[in-house]
């Protein structure tokens, strides 16, 4: 079992500041069908089988390193061939134009001695990306272990978890400190591990299950909890607010990593997607917290001039 789904039980039971409305719920579900699931990398304006698979299984580690946090005024935007890129597609913009440029960013050993200065030509844009110093000292901690411990490749991780998505999970969260997404909620601790699930659906869906992504146990995986689900679960009306956080979310008024608005937020978002999931499973049996996941990110890319904004928290978690 995954452990997170443990976890939030007491989240879920004690949540005062975010509640689940079931009735919401179950309309949302009556509407979608499964030619509506899509996987969110396959929207993406960048192909990444153009890399050999050992390239292409650094390439998800080191984007999923570093896949977090973008908000800001102004905006962090990136322009690459041609065209402007926000958010995750702005570092896999980056990540590929250093590629194109020569620059040995899929090579563990290179990463594991990174210099300021070698990171801000990566990342290069109109703003400083926020938590820069946070992104440096990751990747140069996790380019030293995957050097250190596997070879310098991410499939020596797969291979240690034997091709299951709980044990990749495990070991993601156990060797590369900067995976171990967790807070305490009344002194116990809640676990969300938001970067490392999703670089581990992002290897089975980048591979469509086969090789490399041939993954045991990856419906066991829980919903990424980041900003845009809950956003999109609050706009279709799924996830409700206190009057309290919905004024410090709607006035982009932070809201502190570890505070318990901040923990019942993501939880919350992790168990309306268990409980759709389980609505859903009589017409569509073999759908996951995954599927769902990427339906709802997806669908929160389409903006309009009434969304609310996201909650607002600085992270290195997502």
């Amino acid at each position: 079992m995954n452990p997170v789904l443990e976890s939030i039980k007491l989240v879920i039971k004690k949540s005062r500041h975010v509640k689940i409305n079931q009735e919401n719920l179950k309309q949302t579900c009556s509407k979608l069908n499964s030619q509506d699931v899509k996987y969110s990398m396959e929207k993406s304006p960048f192909d990444l089988s153009i890399l050999n698979p050992q390239e292409r299984l650094n390439f998800i580690f080191i984007f999923n390193s570093i896949n977090f946090c973008y908000w800001g005024e102004p905006k962090w935007t990136v322009k690459y061939q041609g065209k402007q890129y926000d958010g995750a597609w702005g570092i896999i913009a980056c990540l590929l134009k250093a590629i194109d440029k020569e620059i040995p960013i899929l090579n563990a050993e290179y990463l594991a001695t990174l210099t300021r200065e070698e990171l801000q030509k990566i990342l290069e844009s109109n703003v400083t990306i926020p938590l820069f110093n946070d992104r440096l000292r990751i990747l140069k901690e996790n380019g030293e272990i995957l050097t250190r411990k596997y070879n310098g490749r991410f499939s020596c991780v797969i291979k240690r978890a034997n091709n299951d998505a709980i044990n990749l999970l495990d070991i993601l969260t156990t060797d590369f400190p900067s995976f171990n997404d967790f807070a305490f909620y009344d002194g116990q601790k809640v676990l969300f591990h938001k970067r490392a699930q999703l670089a581990i659906a992002d290897v089975y869906r980048s591979f469509k299950g086969r090789g490399y992504g041939n993954l045991k146990n990856v419906d066991k995986l829980t919903a990424f909890a980041d900003y845009k689900l809950p956003q999109i679960l609050r706009k279709l009306g799924i996830l409700k607010y206190s009057r309290e956080l919905a004024y410090k979310i709607d006035n982009k008024i932070q809201i502190p990593a570890g505070s318990k608005e901040e923990i019942e937020i993501r939880a919350n978002t992790i168990y309306a997607v268990e409980l759709m999931k389980k609505e859903l499973k009589t017409k569509i049996p073999n759908i996951t917290s995954i599927d769902i996941d990427s339906y709802l990110w997806l669908l929160g890319q389409k903006k309009s001039p009434t969304d609310k904004p996201y909650h607002r928290t600085l992270t290195i978690f997502y």
